[in-house]
């Protein structure tokens, strides 16, 4: 599977994907405050750096794609979007107030979860942050297609991973970083009809009551573990 080609499509020709996004990225945004120096890894849509240049966040980015990249450069500016990898960061030490990686993680194995990790626990504050979600619990082979030129099979969008919570926690564990996991249900609802509000009215009324449905995700949050 061509993990890169999977991106640079939904991330440039196939940018609708991303509409349900908003209310999940806007949660995160409300993370950080004014004039906090932020790095996004993975933008998607552009969406969480459109949101976080409007609350007056020092926002930076870093994506493979450099389509999507040369799009936020207009919006963030040359040197804050930057084309690379979350495993080779080339930030300096200590420089981020906080780190965002958003529906992310499930798209790498797990070689590059460790490294990644690492890379993020080095280029944040001592004080720093450290969010993001992924999905929750995911059932990989519900969203398996075949590729009708070379057969092989694939997962629609690329995901790699499907995390419980034990999982999860245990990778920010061996990468020393202390992480508190919750369960959320996010939800758009300014995208949705009658019909979809009233679908995502029921849900979170299972959510509450502590119905586990698919379309969950595991919210982190984590900071550097005093123990190096």
């Amino acid at each position: 599977m061509n993990q890169e080609a999977i991106w640079d499509f939904f991330q440039n020709e196939g940018v609708a994907s991303f509409g349900e996004s908003y209310g999940r990225l806007r949660f995160l945004t409300n993370k950080f405050t004014k004039k906090e120096r932020v790095l996004n890894i993975g933008v998607g849509a552009g969406f969480f750096e459109q949101l976080a240049k409007e609350k007056g966040i020092d926002i930076y980015c870093i994506d493979p794609s450099e389509k999507a990249i040369d799009k936020l450069r207009i919006t963030i500016g040359d040197e804050r979007a930057i084309v690379g990898y979350s495993q080779d960061m080339k930030f300096p030490d200590c420089y981020f107030d906080g780190v965002v990686m958003s529906e992310v993680l499930e798209h790498l194995d797990s070689d590059v979860i460790e490294r990644t990790l690492k890379e993020v626990k080095r280029i944040l504050k001592p004080q720093g942050v450290f969010i993001g979600t992924v999905p929750f619990n995911e059932n990989l082979s519900e969203y398996q297609v075949v590729c009708p030129c070379c057969s092989e099979k694939f997962h629609r969008w690329g995901h790699l991973q499907s995390f419980t919570f034990e999982k999860f926690g245990s990778l920010f564990s061996v990468a020393g970083l202390n992480v508190e996991l919750k369960l959320k249900l996010f939800t758009t609802w300014k995208s949705l009809n009658w019909k979809g509000k009233l679908s995502a009215f029921v849900n979170s009324v299972f959510f509450k009551i502590g119905f586990k449905k698919s379309g969950l995700n595991i919210y982190f949050e984590a900071t550097k573990s005093q123990i190096k």
